[in-house]
């Protein structure tokens, strides 16, 4: 009998085709009729022809979850870090107003475990529904000797379509116009080294302790999954003229905000006009954290932010609440003069 060499090397092909087994019906969930291919070709089509736009462009975006992995392996919880790589990527294109099209993965790991795997694409395939976008293809790579024993990492990309003419890049923003913040479930994706070092650190807890200022355990707090806002974001555009989106992803909102704003515009917040959760005040206490720090390093409780003439305000207020969308007005665009910041959190 021959030897396998491969698998005794590391790698094993036919858990590789197992696996392809298990993720069609998962992978398929997600598909909409412009997915023209199976599951594991070379190469993944997706029609575009059903758009009807007159000059549509393609928004693309790619991204990971950073070192919030760590903390799903200390859990040994994989269902939702899936439904944060898409979150990262959708909610990236949605700022220029592209419509989530379509999803693919990249997954890699020291050795194949089916369940693991599986349970990852699982929440890959529930942020992909939740989007409205179809995840159709991706890699999985078996790299013994790279990644520690359980060790693995993952990234997304994300393709979105906008009509040329209704692209969303921040230019309409005016002094004047209001700001609009969805909120966040937590912490997101983003600030899991400054908030691993104190949790697991300086504070020496584990995986399954409670946060008592949480009220759940340091897992179900670390894990919350990234909000996806794609359903809210197309809602509210097309009932009213936008000005400009920010998604407040890594750099807070000292860094997601100036992208937008033109350079005669200043983002002026106000502390105080949005729920904030728990888990960031006992972050800033115990960890020492400075106020500035605090909104450069995460969101605070605002996951994505709108901007839009002042006439609109209530009506997309009202239109949010009524979708149960946890919306809130945290501030308005006001002149910048030259040495002035281009956000100011008061």
């Amino acid at each position: 009998m021959s030897r396998d060499l491969y698998k005794e090397a590391g790698v094993d092909l036919d858990a590789a085709n197992e696996l392809v087994h298990r993720i069609r019906p998962l992978v398929k969930s997600t598909f909409s009729a412009s997915v023209i291919t199976d599951v594991g070709g070379f190469g993944s089509l997706y029609s575009i022809g059903h758009l009807n736009y007159k000059q549509p462009v393609l928004v693309s975006s790619t991204d990971g979850i950073g070192t919030k992995l760590k903390v799903a392996l200390l859990a040994n919880k994989h269902d939702t870090v899936g439904i944060d790589l898409v979150a990262m990527s959708v909610n990236d294109i949605l700022v220029q107003g592209a419509r989530p099209l379509f999803f693919l993965d990249y997954l890699s790991m020291g050795r194949m475990s089916l369940d693991l795997v599986t349970e990852i694409i699982t929440g890959i395939a529930k942020g992909c529904r939740q989007a409205k976008c179809s995840l159709i293809g991706g890699e999985t790579a078996e790299m013994p000797d790279f990644y520690g024993e359980g060790e693995y990492d993952l990234a997304g990309f994300a393709v979105g379509a906008v009509e040329k003419d209704f692209i969303i890049d921040g230019s309409d923003i005016h002094v004047g116009d209001e700001i609009i913040g969805l909120a966040s479930s937590g912490l997101h994706s983003n600030g899991y080294s400054l908030v691993r070092r104190i949790i697991f650190q300086d504070l020496d807890l584990a995986a399954n302790d409670i946060i008592p200022a949480c009220n759940c355990t340091v897992a179900e707090e670390l894990l919350r999954p990234t909000r996806i806002y794609a359903e809210a974001v197309h809602v509210v555009l097309r009932e009213f003229k936008i000005s400009g989106m920010a998604h407040i992803t890594g750099g807070g909102f000292y860094d997601n905000l100036p992208r937008i704003l033109p350079s005669a515009c200043q983002a002026y917040l106000r502390e105080g006009n949005w729920e904030v959760p728990a888990i960031f005040s006992f972050l800033q206490q115990q960890g020492e954290i400075s106020p500035k720090e605090m909104y450069r390093v995460f969101n605070n409780g605002i996951g994505f932010v709108i901007v839009l003439p002042a006439k609109h305000l209530e009506g997309a207020l009202e239109l949010l609440h009524g979708m149960g969308e946890k919306a809130f007005h945290i501030g308005t665009i006001h002149s910048r003069e030259k040495n002035e910041p281009p956000v100011v959190i008061e």
